[in-house]
């Protein structure tokens, strides 16, 4: 999460053209009901919303001769009009708020940048064979739900616990149905081949219900039901299958043994907060059915003086409301609003919500774990931004420049043999990377492989956009390249008369071992060589290595994508719908390639005619 003030730009106000805000007119007009206020600046944006039980009483507090926190003056100096909006409820007043703070991220309040959504394990049920898999967004397919996790590698951790004791499969059904032998997944022990046939649908079914207890926390009832089943096979003699559930009764136990908490089961959010010079770390701890499944945290720049509850007041409805809530919140600090908030949560989740603040025994051992973490968290996150500051500080007099960089380009290009070449831009601020104005650009008409022309496309079309003031100016553009590279870049500059931008090659050096690098200045000589250790070339390297990532990553995708539908696409009667029709049926393009006359037809909108066009692009003979 970034500060909310990082989009706000303060805008001059003539004393003499705006009327001063009338604070006790104001308030002799608001009474003590629930609702919701709306501080708003001379240019009409949203400086602050809050909410309240009373709203005269709170508003009375803002506008009182002193006593206010320095960062409380600074934005009522600026606050021109207070909206207020009545609801018949406080919990209304709570989602009213939340929704006004999600819409127009005002400068002082804490805002949670985080509107993803968390990821499922998915057990699809419409399919003799059930697949259980990853799954993010609206949980509307067929088939059971489990979550949510924390994050992706949360899920695919627990899958891969999960294919370690039952062999389920995890594999796609494009990629189950075109299969004619088993895959590795089988020879490694991780799935039965149901693809093939080598498992019956009766036993499958049995090692999915087992599946599912082990993801709903019922492990005693599964380990008991494990050691009935193998010692009954013992004693039929049937000692191959009583070896199998002797191997998933261990393999359970090592999977309890590490992620083990409470014995009592249920799902729970530890939620803690630290706080340190104006920033904050807010750490939650998922606990579901007595198993600590990861963590998640939230780094929050604050505009206002908070305290650690007002800081869980307004964090707690921006990231459940709209969510999936656990029956129980813990927490480490008593709110005022706590009352409101479970009742809120417990509408939206449609069962009993509880926050609580005051625990013992292991829930108290789970509330000081989080605190640890968050602490821990903030210091390092604090750390690693003073050592950035040292950085940008060291670059700034590397390049002997008058002001610290504020904002650094850096261009690279991508191609394989001149194939689908891609440009990537990343940008980095004071504090990092500012990854939400990275942008990609595809090019084409120029000669494969001439990666002076490429640059050049890439920064034309960028730098119109910085030149229509479209785009903020940089203090440094960096180029990945040498002189060549330096040289196609200054052309452009020059051509759009773009001036006041440091313009810098990174020059790989001998071996292209890092740490050899040279920087080309705009003239095309070499301006420096900076040492090994030197903050600024590690800054360097840091953005260079980022604008290369982020090239290769979107060529290898268009790359990929060409060649996937390019033998398709070039088949008279092959439309887009059509292709997709095809490896969604046959698994991609080798399944396509695999299939007969009679399979192709089978497929909706492929007549006989077309299948045999299609067979033919693939099969010479």
């Amino acid at each position: 999460m970034s500060d909310p003030s990082d989009n706000y730009t303060e805008t001059p106000v003539d004393p003499v053209e705006q009327a001063p805000f009338d604070a006790t007119e104001f308030l002799a007009s608001v009474g003590n009901v629930p609702g919701v206020y709306v501080m708003i600046d001379s240019a009409g944006r949203y400086l602050y919303v809050g909410k309240a039980r009373k709203l005269k009483n709170r508003l009375s507090s803002y506008f009182r001769a002193k006593g206010h926190t320095p960062k409380t003056a600074a934005m009522l100096r600026h606050v021109a009009n207070v909206e207020v909006r009545l609801t018949n409820l406080e919990s209304e007043a709570l989602l009213l708020e939340n929704n006004l703070i999600k819409e127009h991220r005002p400068r002082y309040n804490v805002v949670l940048r985080d509107d993803k959504s968390y990821p499922y394990i998915h057990l699809a049920n419409d399919h003799p064979y059930p697949r259980v898999g990853f799954y993010r967004g609206g949980r509307k397919e067929p088939g059971k739900f489990f979550g949510p996790y924390p994050s992706a590698g949360a899920v695919r951790e627990t899958l891969a616990q999960l294919q370690k004791v039952f062999p389920i499969r995890q594999c796609e059904d494009t990629f189950f149905r075109n299969r004619s032998r088993p895959c590795l997944q089988y020879q490694i022990k991780r799935c039965t081949a149901p693809c093939v046939e080598f498992i019956s649908e009766e036993a499958y079914a049995e090692d999915v219900e087992q599946a599912i207890q082990f993801l709903e926390g019922r492990d005693d009832t599964l380990l008991e039901y494990l050691t009935e089943r193998m010692e009954q096979c013992a004693k039929d003699e049937a000692y191959e299958r009583a070896a199998v559930y002797r191997d998933r009764i261990r393999a359970l136990q090592r999977v309890q043994q590490k992620q083990y908490i409470d014995g009592q089961g249920g799902d729970a959010d530890v939620v803690a907060v630290a706080m340190e010079e104006g920033q904050a770390c807010i750490e939650v701890v998922f606990i579901r059915l007595g198993r600590n499944i990861g963590s998640k945290r939230f780094f929050l720049n604050m505009s206002l003086d908070q305290t650690p509850s007002g800081v869980l007041e307004a964090f707690l409805p921006q990231y459940y409301i709209g969510k999936a809530i656990p029956g129980e919140i813990i927490i480490g600090h008593e709110l005022d609003s706590a009352q409101v908030l479970e009742e809120t949560f417990s509408a939206q989740a449609d069962k009993r919500v509880s926050i609580r603040a005051r625990t013992r025994g292991q829930r108290s051992r789970w509330v000081d774990m989080a605190n640890l973490n968050a602490t821990d968290a903030l210091r390092r996150h604090q750390a690693g931004k003073a050592s950035q500051a040292r950085r940008v500080e060291a670059l700034r007099e590397a390049l002997d420049l008058e002001n610290l960089p504020e904002r650094i380009e850096c261009f690279d290009i991508s191609h394989t043999m001149g194939e689908k070449t891609v440009a990537s831009c990343v940008v980095f601020g004071a504090t990092g990377a500012i990854k939400s104005d990275y942008r990609r650009f595809n090019i084409d008409g120029i000669t494969g492989g001439d990666d002076y022309a490429a640059m050049a496309q890439a920064l034309e079309r960028r730098y119109k956009r910085v030149k229509a003031g479209e785009v903020p100016v940089p203090d440094i553009l960096l180029i990945d390249g040498g002189k060549g590279q330096v040289n196609a870049a200054r052309a452009v500059l020059e051509e759009l008369q773009v001036t006041g931008i440091e313009l810098v090659g990174v020059a790989k050096g001998t071996g292209r071992r890092p740490g050899l690098e040279t920087l080309i200045g705009a003239d095309g000589r070499s301006k420096t060589s900076l040492g090994a250790d030197s903050p600024a070339l590690h800054l360097i390297q840091e953005i260079r290595d980022e604008a290369h990532r982020f090239a290769i990553t979107g060529h290898r995708a268009r790359r990929a994508k060409a060649r996937v539908t390019s033998s398709l696409e070039q088949i008279p009667g092959i439309g887009d719908k059509r292709r997709q029709a095809l490896l969604k049926a046959f698994g991609g393009l080798r399944g396509v390639a695999r299939a007969g006359v009679e399979d192709l037809t089978r497929i909706p909108g492929i007549s006989p005619k077309l299948a045999e066009r299609i067979y033919a692009e693939f099969n010479d003979e």
